[in-house]
């Protein structure tokens, strides 16, 4: 299952909710305002790093542009909405609102 990310982990719980429910090999996508999670250094650094070792991390790359963030996680990738689509194709998705 895909899940998918959406609001500034500074503000909203959703990133600490969603990972409690991530199964293995479960890629994980920010997008908009979550991108803000994936900013290298920052106080969510370390439970990310954690979610690396089972989990694909993806972020998107015109949203990360949008927030001025250039230095993200080592392990987060960065995609385009091509990958999102290809993302989307593959799996089924839960969005965290």
């Amino acid at each position: 299952m895909l899940h998918t990310i959406n609001k500034s982990p500074f503000g909203n719980s959703s990133f600490e909710t969603s990972s409690r429910f991530l199964q293995p090999g479960d890629p994980i996508l920010f997008i908009e305002d979550g991108v803000y999670a994936v900013q290298a250094n920052n106080k969510f650094s370390a439970a990310l790093n954690d979610i690396l070792k089972n989990n694909p991390v993806y972020a998107l790359a015109p949203d990360l542009n949008a927030r001025g963030i250039e230095e993200i996680t080592a392990g987060v990738k960065s995609i385009e909405y091509e990958g999102f689509v290809e993302l989307v194709e593959k799996h089924q998705v839960n969005s965290w609102l």
